[in-house]
């Protein structure tokens, strides 16, 4: 039996388990830049993420145990309302003033699916963030989301992308095919706006947001496909149905991106 209570998070890290109030994984490459990341959110007053604690005398990294509930796919009805959205924008609006300003150790080393490790999404980065909304990552109170796990992902990005990412998962910009029977019917140019408006986005950032997630899309089909070529995990996450969801996922984005534009032009509105 596994020392603690083995916890699945992604379902892609393995080797995580809770002891107490702390949270022991394999420490990685790229761990301890994200412990000093995590470190700033707490000394800049961010209440939304794990407290970075060290490493045990087994050599794992460390973590403060964040309470709550943690959503599985497909999303249950209950996430699929509009004070979801709200509270995830104000979340993640809330970790960006956080990170803003902040520098990287000069030897920083960030995490990444086997496709992406030496080719960045991003050219030109604003801040760190967290750049992977998965529902397994987003820790529920009451029904509404208070906080965020599971930062293997975190590097340096833009706002704009990690909204992307956020509603690629939340709104979820993809063919009705591919979402949670919740979801399926959902008015998304509508849930894309009231985001948009609790986060505060720009007038660029919302002109900017719908052509940029089909790229997004586009990328995230072609890093699935290398990965799955590199590694048994992601084979597996692209034989059970990313293989076709992906470029679904592009070809609906194309078709629905004037009007996601447009509900977007009109701040303040999303009702």
């Amino acid at each position: 039996m596994s020392e603690g209570e083995l916890l699945t998070g992604d379902g892609v890290t393995q080797g995580i388990v809770r002891i107490g109030d702390t949270v022991r994984r394999p420490l990685r490459p790229f761990s301890l830049t994200i412990q000093a990341y995590l470190a700033h959110l707490r000394d800049a007053g961010f209440t939304g993420a794990p407290h970075p604690l060290g490493l045990d005398d087994q050599g794992r990294e460390m973590l403060s145990f964040v309470p709550g509930d943690v959503p599985r796919n497909p999303l249950p009805p209950e996430t699929a309302g509009d004070d979801v959205l709200i509270a995830l924008a104000r979340l993640i609006r809330a970790l960006h003033e956080a990170s803003a300003g902040w520098v990287p150790p000069a030897d920083a080393v960030w995490g990444g699916t086997p496709a992406n490790l030496g080719r960045p999404f991003i050219q030109r980065t604003e801040l760190v963030s967290h750049c992977d909304y998965y529902p397994g990552n987003v820790v529920f109170r009451d029904g509404l989301p208070v906080a965020l796990i599971d930062f293997d992902l975190a590097h340096p990005t833009t706002r704009l992308y990690d909204i992307t990412n956020a509603l690629w998962y939340w709104a979820p910009l993809r063919d009705p095919r591919d979402r949670a029977p919740a979801f399926a019917d959902a008015d998304i140019p509508h849930r894309v706006a009231v985001f948009a408006d609790a986060y505060g986005m720009t007038a660029r950032h919302r002109a900017e947001l719908a052509p940029f997630a089909v790229d997004v899309a586009r990328r995230y089909h072609e890093d699935s496909r290398v990965s799955a070529e590199l590694d048994p995990v992601f084979r597996k996450l692209w034989e059970d149905g990313a293989k076709d969801a992906l470029p679904r996922a592009e070809t609906w984005l194309r078709e629905m991106a004037p009007a996601i534009t447009a509900r977007l032009g009109q701040p303040g509105q999303a009702g």
